[in-house]
């Protein structure tokens, strides 16, 4: 097998095992066993396991904005495509494996050690703040809804992990829809 393949390998089997049960918890050996390569061979591709953190973040990274991407190609108007980010966490949740924001779990497990982990969860949640501030551009509304829309999504991610219900996202996108009201008739 190429590095190639033998590194997406490695990716698919941490992220897996780091999802299901945590990253502190999985051993670079059950990883190296799931992916099916031999210890010498996956720290020859990786050099450590924060490298293989980081790039699992990064596969979760681009499954998230494909996500997001989908969700707003539903939709026409730009107050709809605001909602949309809530319609995409409510599938999201309620799936069988859903175990919460890959970089909150990896950012409360090892952020406060691990600079490449903290700089990859705080890119990521930048980068979906930044997409809801353009979002809120389109739409017209003032630029103080974006954040707010942002924590509405975050906190329902959190409150959809502990509580095991995909309810969070259906709460959090009913006060979106008053807040983006609101601001729009204030704008207005």
């Amino acid at each position: 097998m190429d590095d190639a393949t033998a590194r997406e390998q490695v990716i698919a089997a941490a992220d897996a095992l780091f999802y299901a049960r945590g990253i502190q918890s999985v051993g670079m050996d059950e990883v190296r066993t799931a992916a099916g390569i031999s210890l010498k061979r996956m720290y020859a591709l990786f050099p450590s396991k924060d490298a293989i953190i980081v790039e699992v973040l990064n596969g979760r990274k681009e499954t998230w904005n494909e996500g997001l991407r989908e969700a707003a190609a539903l939709v026409d108007s730009p107050r709809d495509k605001l909602l949309a980010i809530y319609d995409f966490l409510s599938q999201w949740f309620a799936q069988d494996d859903f175990r919460g924001c890959a970089f909150i779990n990896s950012f409360g497990e090892l952020g406060a050690r691990s600079p490449e982990i903290a700089e990859a969860a705080r890119s990521h949640k930048l980068a979906f703040q930044k997409y809801i501030a353009a979002l809120v551009s389109d739409a017209g509304a003032p630029a103080y809804l974006a954040p707010q829309l942002a924590l509405l999504a975050e906190g329902a991610q959190t409150t959809a992990a502990i509580a095991g219900s995909a309810e969070a996202a259906t709460h959090a996108r009913a006060a979106s829809a008053t807040l983006i009201d609101t601001a729009l008739a204030t704008a207005a």
